[in-house]
């Protein structure tokens, strides 16, 4: 998931962010996400008028089947019951944890796990299927690995993972919508367990994708993994959005700013900011025991969005599709190592073929 960097007419805002800013690192801070869901619904009109929201491509909304429940032996990350994170900031963007052995280990346990549910997850991209019954397939493989769905109730957010379906950038939530031949559907996944989360996100291709859907999908898998091959310690985190720029202009696309990548371990969103963009941003610098996503999000066309009604989704301005892919890395001291790297048995990366 995603952390927020959002700009607006005339205004510029940085949550750039801690453990308690702002979900992308997986969602919008809750009074932000209310002026902005204003200024997009009144823009033009007098007070008090509220026009209907002009979905910007084909897809629109579904419906939400009930809140799922989680047993009570299930160890919940401290948002489960309010939606609010209790984790303590960080006191500056370049102060960055380095992780313990203990955690290293518990994180790579995690990973792994969060891998798993990906893996099944995205055995259900195909036609006809519901994002919904993609949820409850989450939830239930979560469960029975002993995890918290680490976006249930994450600032309100009603579902288990996220699933982003061609215009969609970010933060999708499932619902009745039936994938269909031609579709690409990014599915997010982070787990808890014991007292750590683990974060990846898959772009999967639904049936018959045309041949720029494919070409989005594999440049932005690329745009991962030649950012992963440059992290180091010594390296500066803003290296990550210049690497990811460069790659994605090559190949004529765009890349997201609104939402950035972001530490992870105990608490789900923290430092380091991750930015895919190019920049020379204080961010810190690469040590050995970082733990951190790179997640970028590439569009077919502008990298300006606009949020649902529900106050999570975010789509492209234009309606052209985005693609999104995400592990959550450890630097070492040779380079990086995927928590929630593919396994032998992890769904073929048909885009490359």
């Amino acid at each position: 998931m995603k952390i927020l960097r959002m700009r607006e007419k005339g205004m510029k805002l940085a949550f750039l962010v801690t453990s308690g800013g702002a979900w992308g690192g997986k969602g919008l801070d809750g009074n932000v996400q209310q002026r902005r869901l204003r200024w997009t619904s009144m823009a033009g009109k007098g007070f008090g008028m509220r026009p209907r929201f002009k979905y910007t491509g084909k897809l629109q909304p579904g419906e939400l089947s009930p809140t799922r429940t989680v047993p009570k032996e299930i160890l919940r990350p401290s948002y489960a019951g309010d939606g609010i994170p209790k984790e303590a900031s960080p006191k500056a963007p370049w102060d960055i944890e380095v992780k313990s052995e203990a955690d290293i280990e518990a994180m790579r346990v995690s990973g792994r796990l969060a891998r798993e549910v990906l893996d099944i997850a995205g055995r259900m991209a195909k036609p006809g299927v519901s994002t919904d019954e993609i949820d409850a397939a989450v939830h239930e493989e979560s469960l029975k690995r002993n995890c918290y769905p680490s976006p249930l109730n994450y600032r309100g957010f009603p579902k288990s993972c996220c699933t982003s379906i061609n215009e969609v950038i970010c933060h999708g939530i499932p619902d009745t919508t039936i994938l269909k031949d031609g579709d690409i559907v990014n599915i997010d996944i982070t787990v808890y367990h014991n007292g750590y989360h683990g974060d990846c996100s898959e772009t999967l291709l639904v049936g018959d994708v045309d041949e720029e859907g494919r070409k989005l999908v594999r440049v932005t898998y690329e745009c991962l993994m030649k950012a992963m091959e440059i992290c180091k310690p010594g390296v500066p985190y803003s290296e990550i959005g210049n690497t990811i720029q460069k790659h994605a202009d090559e190949n004529e696309l765009r890349v997201v700013t609104d939402f950035i990548g972001h530490g992870i371990g105990k608490a789900f969103h923290t430092t380091p900011n991750v930015l895919h963009f190019a920049n020379n941003q204080n961010n810190g610098i690469m040590k050995e025991g970082h733990v951190f996503t790179i997640e970028p999000m590439i569009n077919e066309g502008t990298i300006r969005n606009v949020i649902w009604p529900d106050q999570w989704t975010a789509a492209t301005k234009d309606g052209k599709r985005s693609a999104q892919f995400e592990h959550t890395l450890l630097l070492t001291k040779n380079g990086v190592e995927p928590l929630t790297g593919r396994l032998p048995d992890s769904n073929p990366l048909t885009f490359m073929e």
